[in-house]
């Protein structure tokens, strides 16, 4: 789960990390009364969205009077924000951020992620900060430095020192940024983040380190633990989709193909998507039924994958342990008959009582198109798919 800049900037001042006053506003004439409540010459107005890139697409801008400020937040405000992480029809602006424009002398890149490989908290520095950082990596990685923490020992301040160091802080910098060290790992893993992202850390003017912008992403999985957390959650941010998806204890992830998947099983449905790429197609979705799914759960999973327009074709692929073969095949026919399935539709049925399930399938009128292995079904629909198109 992802959440808005100025919700990540009141959780890191809240843990003892330094960051720019602000306050956010729904309208052009509230972001004017806090510019005037915050004081100062110059303000940023920011809009927020859960996708990077906004300077780029015009959704970060300096202002010098409350004249421009209102006139940028009118702006912005109600419309698209398109940027190179949201695609071409962008993302609508609900709110902006009002913050107080900071003096900079320098810009750092300092994030904390989960580093899978060795099951450790990794801290990524860069003195490149405030650019693409993933230009950074491919161009020049000699100026990005990595930092493991032993989750048995936590972290020390040799973790400050390290960081510091790379980032080429001295003095007083250095120790500023052994304390934000500290902070940014307390609230990871009190929070269970999976991504704290500062970019860019700045070095201001007058020598101190400020947060100047900040990315947080959590572990769905552990907001049953953090109430606070789950009620920062921004539906209008997510995909319809998978906010219903997730309202019916479905697994279900869009992407961007025309072969939509129903599976049951996490690592089934993992290899369904691969095997619809390796025979030239591109998978719409990712969803997972789970092995004890009724009649009734499975003709909604259906409903969502054909909800998306891109869809033109469906792959079931069910191994039935627990979940029955008959009971998948009844929920088919029944969606499949409620919204008059007008793309190729690809069954593979194994396991617990898959000879029902076939003969209902059979039985059922629709044009369905029956195999007995996964390897001839992904041939099957990336060839009707493309027979479509």
């Amino acid at each position: 789960m992802n959440i808005h800049e100025y919700q990540a900037k009141a959780l890191l001042g809240d843990y003892g990390a330094p960051v720019a006053k602000g306050r956010v506003a729904h309208s052009p004439q509230e972001a004017a009364a806090h510019a005037r409540d915050l004081g100062g010459q110059t303000f940023v107005v920011k809009a927020q969205i859960h996708a990077g890139g906004r300077g780029k697409g015009g959704g970060i801008k300096l202002v010098k009077t409350l004249e421009e400020l209102h006139a940028e937040a009118d702006r912005m405000l109600g419309k698209p924000l398109i940027t190179p992480q949201t695609g071409p029809k962008g993302r609508l602006v609900r709110r902006v951020y009002v913050v107080n424009d900071a003096t900079i002398a320098r810009e750092l890149y300092l994030s904390l992620l989960v580093d899978r490989g060795s099951g450790r908290v990794a801290f990524v520095a860069s003195t490149e900060g405030g650019v693409d950082i993933e230009a950074v990596a491919a161009n020049t990685p000699e100026k990005i430095a990595t930092l493991t923490v032993d989750p048995a020992s936590g972290i020390s301040p040799f973790h400050g020192r390290v960081i510091a160091s790379a980032l080429k802080l001295e003095g007083a910098l250095a120790k500023q940024c052994a304390s934000l060290v500290g902070a940014l790992y307390k609230l990871f893993v009190e929070k269970d983040a999976s991504l704290i992202e500062i970019n860019p850390l700045v070095v201001t003017k007058e020598g101190n380190l400020l947060c100047l912008d900040a990315k947080i992403g959590f572990d769905d999985n552990a907001l049953f633990r953090h109430d606070d957390i789950a009620a920062l959650r921004d539906l209008d941010e997510e995909d319809p989709a998978e906010v219903e998806a997730a309202r019916l204890g479905l697994s279900y992830v869009k992407l961007d193909g025309t072969i939509g998947c129903m599976v049951n099983g996490a690592g089934l449905a993992m290899a369904t998507m691969d095997i619809i790429k390796l025979y030239g197609g591109e998978p719409a979705n990712f969803l997972d039924v789970g092995g004890g799914a009724t009649k009734e759960r499975v003709a909604q999973a259906f409903k969502i994958i054909l909800s998306d327009p891109h869809v033109n074709g469906v792959l079931v692929n069910i191994f039935g342990g627990i979940m029955r073969c008959d009971t998948i095949a009844e929920g088919i026919i029944a969606a499949a008959r409620e919204t008059n399935i007008a793309v190729p539709l690809v069954v593979r049925l194994e396991g617990t009582n898959v000879e029902r399930g076939k003969t209902l399938l059979r039985e059922s009128g629709l044009a369905i198109i029956p195999v007995d292995d996964l390897d001839d079904a992904a041939k099957k629909v990336v060839a009707a798919v493309k027979a479509g198109a």
